[in-house]
């Protein structure tokens, strides 16, 4: 009790310091980021034991999740996982579950997540629990960071680029209903409230991470009002922010440009189908699915998973599936908590491995397994960096 009492006062401590400034709880000040950068100062925090939820999800997710405590064990982690198994797919779903689960990331702040799978059929309730986990939570930020990986070569290399969504509303606010029979009306909500607060969350990420653009994705040409709104709101933020360039662009040319020329994005900021869309699309530039991470937040919590999310069915105990999005993902949530020398023990020995090109998984041209490509990850932990 008095260790989780400690960490909820460490993170408590950081938002205090964000102040206003920021909303987004990974975007730490630079005095407290600056601190953590050396294993001296790193070393403090392997005193205490931070504690995680941890969802292994359905499809590959528990897969997955192995490889990350594997990899978290052998570098020595100080993480304690409160594991918490829910499936609409393998019933395991309830409302007590999902309870538990809340009462789980809001009493310890941070989790990390594989893929909720939600079920075609019409069951009575529209929301899927990965819906229902994002708003109760009110985890209305999603990153995901696209990156080149150093060694793995594809059609556009020394890619860097940041899709940022709104995903608590949108297209996605579960208001379906059948008008009269065979019509079906599907509402789509969007916010100046939430609008605001996303685009602030784009421009506060683009000033902490040195970014000098960003780009609105919309539809506002035929969705006048609804993404007009978001536009809108968007361009009233940039003004606030007169040394990020701002930009915006159709949904469908955004699609062609990712494809033809992606250096020309920086940062892009977008409702939620579109970065449903744009996040899969922009994994596939860089190796796909399985190479890149994500990461959700609200004002209070963190959430890290895969940054494209499918949950890789015909993977299913094949010992096939590419471990590198949620390694990735795993060593972010240790940055969030500020151990960095954790982080970029984990992160380095997976990009070590990538750029070794010895071991490789299916999906980026190799014969190797999951446990081939973990074992090589652990072999690499500690090693000097790949840059």
């Amino acid at each position: 009790m008095a260790v989780a009492s400690l960490r909820r006062s460490v993170l408590s401590l950081n938002r205090t310091l964000r102040g206003s400034w920021c909303q987004a709880p990974d975007l730490r000040p630079v005095c407290v980021s600056a601190c953590q950068r050396t294993p001296e100062r790193s070393s403090v925090h392997a005193r205490n034991t931070f504690k995680v939820t941890m969802v292994p999800g359905d499809g590959v997710g528990p897969e997955l999740m192995r490889a990350v405590r594997e990899v978290f064990k052998a570098a020595d982690v100080p993480v304690e996982f409160e594991e918490i198994h829910i499936s609409e797919v393998h019933n395991m779903a309830s409302e007590e579950k999902l309870d538990q689960l809340f009462t789980s990331v809001r009493n310890n702040g941070v989790a990390i997540k594989g893929k909720i799978n939600n079920p075609m059929a019409y069951k009575g309730d529209l929301a899927s629990y990965e819906m229902k986990l994002r708003r109760k939570l009110d985890l209305f930020a999603n990153v995901v960071h696209v990156t080149s990986l150093p060694g793995y070569s594809t059609r556009h290399n020394s890619l860097d680029l940041v899709i940022i969504r709104e995903q608590t509303e949108g297209e996605y606010s579960s208001l379906e209903h059948e008008s009269v029979k065979g019509v079906i009306e599907s509402l789509k909500i969007i916010t100046r409230e939430k609008s605001h607060r996303i685009a602030k969350f784009a421009f506060d990420y683009a000033t902490k991470k040195g970014r000098s653009k960003v780009t609105a994705v919309h539809k506002a040409n035929i969705m006048k009002l609804g993404d007009g709104l978001f536009l809108q709101s968007c361009a009233e933020v940039a003004k606030l922010y007169p040394k990020i360039k701002f930009e915006n662009i159709i949904i469908d040319n955004c699609c062609m440009q990712l494809v033809r020329n992606p250096y020309q994005f920086d940062v892009l900021v977008m409702p939620n189908l579109y970065g449903n869309i744009i996040d899969n699309l922009a994994a596939g530039l860089v190796g796909g699915a399985g190479v890149v991470p994500g990461e959700s937040y609200s004002d209070e919590y963190a959430v890290f998973e895969t940054g494209a999310r499918h949950p890789f069915a015909q993977a299913v105990g094949r010992n096939i599936a590419n471990p590198t999005a949620m390694l990735l993902s795993a060593a972010n949530m240790l940055r969030h908590l500020n151990l960095d020398y954790h982080s970029n023990m984990v992160s380095e020995a997976v990009k070590r491995v990538i750029k070794q090109g010895k071991v490789r998984t299916k999906d980026l041209g190799g014969y190797c397994t999951t446990e081939d490509f973990v074992r090589a990850v652990v072999n690499n932990l500690g090693h000097q960096s790949v840059y």
